[in-house]
């Protein structure tokens, strides 16, 4: 059973950083892409980061230049390091996992999420 477990959300002020990391398991790490989205109250789930087995990276366009994803295999773990955070990054953030996929930013494509994180930007 595939599980995803996020973890460095919180609070914090406009212009800070976060770091957050997704640690997977009951899945080969190294074969798999793995994306982070986000979803605001009110609004539709956006794909914010991801990064596919060979370590190419994708990055939605509001987060072009702020934000790096990243892998360890060594530990199963993908990391979002977000910088020069604003208001409009509070989101839950979620990680998700895919073993086979065409398009990085298809949230329909990922197999596996997990329970998510609650990053609030707020002064």
């Amino acid at each position: 059973q595939v599980r995803l477990v996020e973890s460095g959300g919180g609070l914090v002020p406009p212009g800070g950083s976060l770091r957050l990391s997704c640690v997977a398991s009951g899945l080969s790490f190294e074969d798999y892409g793995m994306g982070w989205f986000r979803q605001a109250p009110g609004k539709e789930r956006e794909f914010v980061a991801a990064i596919n087995w060979s370590r190419r990276t994708f990055y939605g366009d509001s987060v072009k230049g702020r934000f790096t994803i990243s892998r360890d295999n060594a530990k199963d773990t993908v990391f979002l390091q977000m910088n020069s955070l604003s208001p409009e990054d509070t989101a839950v953030y979620y990680c998700a996992a895919a073993g086979l996929i065409n398009t990085m930013s298809n949230a329909d494509e990922y197999e596996s999420w997990g329970q998510g994180t609650q990053v609030t930007v707020s002064s």
